[in-house]
């Protein structure tokens, strides 16, 4: 099992001269004691999760002050984006780093993000393969072929190149069908334990890698990356009186878990017509079902058979949601345990021959 550090909630809605301090140093700390990457998303248009709009702008940032640790966008929206800058920016990243960059790539989150897109919301899913297969050409040294704004066929090539042979592309995976897809493609999953139990999600991993064998790819050589909340402390009750705060006012921002969350108590309502004492309720509801089986919280020792439970389920690779808490210090004070998580579950294993 592999151990990664992973971003998504940073909160860019205040000026702050150190707002990337805790990215900056975490990535700092993965890179010096043996953590496998860093994952940077793609996120637009709300507080958390605002300090990152462009992973591959902060990933040659993170290039200058890393040597050893992977680079990876988790995830790079494709269809807000161009194929000839996506291939452009990232292969001056694969540069910068001297060939650590892998790319986790994703259809979209919601409606408002299409602002940025050259096509409707609801073509968001064709748009996702067409263009990760114009991105793989291009990387390729090829010329693909795309239209203008007068109708003109226009021949693009883009430099650099980037330093490795083949780029690793990982795809956001929630659906059975996306898993398919992935294996009948031979590209790695990220996926999450939001909305779902690691029960749900063991027969995904399997029918990816039936996929694979079934596409003439290597059935164990696609790796799945689970991304998972975590904070880890020497003592397991401080790690979860330090988390319970935050994560409430991490579900209070996220409307559609607590939307997931009310359904699973079988709660016919509509949020806005919680008291504050229901809504009280159903956010400790909420954190409890994450520490129980959803989250990597306490000390390396108390999770260690939450970390079983995902390798039997079939995942190479455990990305550590690390910035839902909103306090650096708590943060960086946690992550030598996870460093001593990822030792005590190191094993020899070759990386994926595909990308």
């Amino acid at each position: 099992m592999k151990f990664s550090l992973f971003y998504f909630d940073g909160d860019g809605s205040r000026r702050s001269t150190n707002a990337y301090d805790l990215l900056i140093e975490s990535a700092k700390f993965a890179d010096q004691n043996g953590l496998h990457a860093v994952w940077l998303p793609e996120r637009h248009f709300h507080a958390f999760g605002g300090l990152y709009p462009s992973p591959s702008v902060i990933a040659s940032a993170l290039a200058m002050v890393t040597k050893n640790v992977q680079l990876r966008s988790g995830s790079q929206v494709l269809p807000l984006q161009h194929p000839v800058r996506v291939a452009e920016e990232w292969s001056v990243v694969d540069n910068l780093s001297g060939g650590r960059v892998g790319i986790g790539i994703a259809s979209g989150w919601t409606m408002q993000e299409f602002v940025l897109s050259r096509e409707p919301y609801g073509y968001r899913r064709s748009l996702l393969w067409q263009s990760y297969e114009q991105v793989t050409r291009l990387f390729a040294g090829e010329a693909v072929e795309f239209e203008d704004m007068d109708g003109t066929i226009v021949e693009a090539k883009t430099l650099p190149r980037p330093l490795q042979p083949r780029i690793p592309f990982w795809v956001a995976s929630q659906s059975t069908e996306t898993f398919i897809e992935a294996g009948r493609r031979g590209i790695n999953v990220l996926c999450s334990l939001l909305g779902e139990t690691i029960e749900d999600l063991a027969p995904k991993i399997k029918a990816y890698r039936t996929a694979l064998d079934q596409n003439g790819h290597d059935p164990d050589g696609g790796k799945v990356t689970l991304m998972v909340h975590t904070l880890l402390d020497g003592d397991p009750e401080m790690a979860r009186t330090n988390v319970t705060e935050p994560f409430k006012d991490y579900l209070r921002t996220h409307y559609h878990l607590l939307d997931g969350l009310a359904k699973g108590m079988k709660l016919d309502v509509k949020l806005e017509d919680f008291s504050d004492a229901d809504l009280e309720s159903l956010l400790d509801f909420g954190v409890e079902g994450f520490m129980q089986g959803r989250a990597l919280i306490g000390s390396p020792q108390t999770c260690q058979s939450m970390v079983d439970a995902i390798a039997a389920a079939g995942v190479d690779e455990i990305a550590c949601l690390i910035d839902f808490v909103q306090d650096p210090a708590l943060v960086m004070g946690g992550l030598p345990q996870i460093a001593e998580l990822a030792a005590t579950n190191a094993v020899a294993a070759p990386e994926p021959t595909f990308a």
